[in-house]
């Protein structure tokens, strides 16, 4: 089970930690066209600071989520997600980041502030208010990556990844869903290592389908900020095998995804 706190805690620390590093950033490159097709990097930090600012709706007023939920069903989430970006588009970096800052306040202050044992609803299925700030830190790591691949900064990666990882077990089926796959019954082991070295290990330990390597690298291939090829996740069963082609921790269209070979460095 997830603790709560502990997630609210390492959400907080990875938006501190992405912070810092676009913080640093001068005023052509926020700019910068991203690895996300039709993206900058201040479209990336923008799209944070909307989804942030939807989840601390729904947590903190249920109704008036819905209530834009059922408007968005109407036209589609991503034309919603897209149309967004027109709200921050004149916005300097300072501010942005001023109203990125004020939405991560907020969404913690919200998600611990919802009832023992309450859900919180989303786009598709409520969710536990932990769930949800674990699909908090996994739109950080995506949207983070995008911006560190093309200015350069290198973001350390932490044991703060383990919500993460665990984040990507629990939604494996969701790559299925989105090209109209039955997802398999089978179980699948994960054996993860994690970026201080320790194991982590999720799922039966008699299972034939199995996934090991990185968990920075199980981490990008579920986002899918990296091709299979150029991570160190490896599958030993032909169902696992086919998870590391479409493996995907968000619900909706899988985009583009990313080249093999794109990114000289796996982890950069």
């Amino acid at each position: 089970m997830i603790e709560l706190d502990s997630v609210l805690r390492d959400l907080t620390a990875e938006g501190e930690e992405l912070d810092r590093l676009v913080s640093g950033l001068g005023p052509e490159q926020w700019r910068l066209p991203s690895a996300a097709p039709g993206w900058t990097v201040h479209d990336q930090i923008a799209h944070l600071t909307f989804v942030f600012g939807m989840a601390r709706t729904a947590a903190a007023a249920p109704d008036a989520f819905n209530a834009m939920a059922a408007k968005a069903a109407t036209v589609g989430f991503t034309a919603v997600v897209n149309g967004a970006l027109k709200d921050y588009e004149d916005d300097t970096p300072e501010v942005l980041l001023d109203r990125w800052r004020e939405a991560r306040k907020t969404v913690v202050e919200a998600l611990a502030a919802v009832p023992a044992g309450q859900t919180v609803p989303w786009l598709v299925n409520p969710l536990p208010p932990a769930i949800l700030a674990c699909a908090g830190i996994m739109e950080q790591f995506a949207h983070g990556q995008d911006i560190a691949d093309v200015t350069g900064i290198r973001i350390e990666r932490t044991d703060r990844l383990r919500h993460l990882v665990g984040f990507v077990v629990l939604t494996r089926d969701f790559g299925y869903l989105s090209r109209n796959e039955t997802p398999p019954a089978t179980e699948f082991r994960f054996e993860i290592t994690s970026p201080s070295g320790e194991l982590w290990t999720f799922g039966p330990e008699a299972s034939t389908e199995r996934i090991t390597g990185s968990a920075v690298d199980l981490c990008l291939l579920a986002t899918r900020r990296r091709h299979r090829d150029d991570v160190d996740v490896v599958a030993s069963g032909a169902e696992a095998d086919h998870y590391l082609d479409i493996a995907q921790c968000y619900r909706g269209p899988a985009g583009e995804g990313r080249r093999p070979g794109r990114f000289a460095e796996a982890g950069a």
